[in-house]
């Protein structure tokens, strides 16, 4: 399906993140307009060199200053227009053992996977600031749906993502505002290998081996953002989407 014309906010969209560039690249290949947004401009710069199409924005924004998030989307919408859609796919990921936890890696944790999705669904769901039929995306997390060891902060900003979404879509249904969750569980690439280097030869093959149609790709879990985006779904809401190659299933 064409989405040419249609314009996305896409976060975590650095080259060097697996599953932000592979959305990116998705959505560019279908003629959308994307406005990419991260924290380091060089890496969203790399990503922009890789897209075909001319007319994307790079945004550099940091959104733990969730202060600022209000203000920077009007100015966003000010500039660019109304937006059909936004992908969070930013995300502060780790290990967290419950006996080293402390304030400042919560904080790190609910900042970025859950509270700046909530502000970013605030500002860009106020009028003038979304054209009619708009799809809202979060980059959740099968981790959200089962509990892992060692990764109690991720997990639970993740479980408190897809809550959210259910609660956001009920309100925004009246402003024919679509909210959803694409939760992947391991997905193959760089962040994948720095995993298995943590843990070690056995407990990655364990892990591997959790995942019973094997490991999605950052392409697989693009697909499904897109297919949240478009009118394919235009009657589906308030779901969390597991794209996860049956790692729930067991």
């Amino acid at each position: 399906m064409d989405l040419t014309n249609k314009l996305y906010i896409v976060t975590g969209a650095a080259a060097d993140s697996d599953i932000g560039l592979a959305i990116c690249q998705k959505l560019d290949n279908c003629g959308a307009k994307l406005i990419l947004v991260g924290r380091r401009e060089h890496a969203l710069q790399e990503t922009l060199s890789l897209l075909k199409g001319k007319e994307h924005i790079v945004c550099p924004f940091d959104l733990s200053e969730l202060q600022n998030i209000t203000t920077w989307a009007k100015s966003i919408v000010t500039q660019y227009g109304a937006i059909d859609g936004l992908v969070h796919s930013a995300s502060f990921q780790g290990y967290s053992p419950l006996r080293g936890i402390t304030p400042k890696q919560i904080h790190q944790y609910l900042d970025i996977n859950f509270s700046a999705a909530v502000m970013l669904t605030s500002a860009f769901s106020k009028a003038r600031h979304f054209n009619p039929g708009a799809s809202f995306i979060f980059i959740g997390s099968a981790a959200g749906q089962r509990g892992l060891k060692a990764r109690t902060l991720y997990a639970a900003s993740k479980a408190a993502l897809s809550s959210m979404v259910q609660s956001a879509a009920l309100e925004l249904a009246a402003k024919q505002i679509r909210v959803n969750c694409v939760a992947p569980a391991l997905v193959s690439g760089a962040k994948a290998e720095q995993q298995f280097a943590t843990l070690g030869v056995e407990l990655s093959q364990r892990l591997i081996e959790a995942h019973p149609l094997g490991l999605s790709t950052p392409e697989d879990v693009a697909n499904s953002v897109y297919f949240l985006l478009s009118d394919l779904s235009r009657n589906t809401t308030g779901i969390t989407l597991a794209v996860d190659g049956g790692f729930l299933a067991g």
